[in-house]
């Protein structure tokens, strides 16, 4: 069930596992231990659910019988847009942990049903290869490398090894709820799919995935300074679109399509209040959002430059000038 090239990546490294309890979750644990793969796990309680308490302490409990560290973040949700709040909140718990602690790799329990629902949304939404193959088996982030071992094994292989093995888990209602769009592209389309085509399903995601590697090439770096970054602009307003959306994606931001939209028609954005994209007839340049008084000296050395001008504050925030005046001379 694990793949082999993440295998690879994950021996000998110090890894984090994103845990939840569920089904996918839990078997990837005991998939790992079993081959002998370092790791330690964490955990975001959001308390939506009468068992959220339950499966924290499960958590806490199965590392402290096999040796492992378990990070838990209780954070209590509500409101609307639940789905992006708890990624944004999840990611960014687990690069703390990573930062603070370490860590080479983040593994997640994403599988082909996971691949399937996303590729089928995006779909519907309009797309090409490169956007229906959402996720990759590795993928390298800003601060780690995201790993996920079971991206084309079916979530009924990973059900019936639980009951093979008398594993516990728990299930999550809000799987269920047919309020969250996902949930019923799974239930009208993908369930159905993956019981009567699932080894086919695994097949052509390989395939495509091939694909997409050769349709988005990696970006012409021109300079790069922490979480800021200046590349080459593609021929192809497409390609600009989704080198921009890679790029944000390794730094955890996920561009929605009204956003990518907005970037190709203002060239000059803010998306999020989070990061600066500047699309510019040769270049393109991606930095974290800052707004701070700057010395005018500074200000027109950046001009002479020609360095866009919402850039600017992350420069001289993280004095990043410098660099950026040394690479141009070397």
């Amino acid at each position: 069930m694990l793949l082999a090239e993440a295998l690879d990546q994950l021996h000998g490294k110090k890894n984090l596992l994103a845990f939840s309890a569920g089904i996918d979750s839990t078997a990837l644990y005991y998939l790992l231990k079993q081959e002998d793969i370092p790791f330690d796990i964490a955990l975001v309680n959001y308390q939506t659910r009468p068992q959220s308490d339950a499966e924290a302490h499960y958590a806490q409990t199965l590392a402290k019988e096999n040796g492992k560290n378990a990070y838990i973040l209780t954070h209590p949700l509500s409101g609307s847009d639940f789905e992006q709040q708890a990624r944004q909140i999840r990611y960014t718990f687990f690069k703390k942990i990573i930062n603070q602690h370490g860590y080479e790799n983040l593994i997640t329990a994403h599988q082909l049903n996971d691949l399937l629902e996303w590729g089928l949304m995006q779909l519907c939404k309009g797309c090409g290869v490169v956007e229906f193959v959402g996720m990759q088996p590795i993928e390298v982030r800003q601060h780690y490398t995201l790993v996920r071992p079971l991206l084309f094994t079916p979530k009924q292989e990973l059900l019936n090894y639980l009951k093979t093995n008398q594993i516990h888990y728990f299930i999550d209602e809000s799987n269920n709820d047919d309020r969250y769009t996902r949930n019923r592209f799974r239930k009208e389309a993908a369930d159905f799919l993956m019981r009567e085509n699932s080894a086919g399903i695994a097949r052509s995601f390989r395939y495509m995935l091939e694909d997409k590697q050769e349709l988005l090439p990696p970006p012409t770096i021109l300079f790069q300074h922490q979480s800021l970054i200046a590349i080459q602009r593609p021929s192809s307003n497409q390609q600009a679109i989704r080198l921009i959306s890679r790029l944000l994606k390794e730094r955890g931001y996920i561009l929605s399509k009204a956003q990518q939209d907005e970037i190709l028609e203002k060239a000059s954005v803010v998306v999020g209040g989070q990061w600066v994209v500047e699309l510019r007839l040769n270049d393109i340049w991606i930095a974290p959002y800052r707004q701070c008084a700057m010395p005018k000296s500074f200000k027109e050395r950046c001009r002479v430059l020609k360095i866009p001008k919402k850039v600017r504050p992350y420069l001289f925030e993280t004095e990043g000038l410098e660099r950026l005046l040394s690479s141009s001379s070397s």
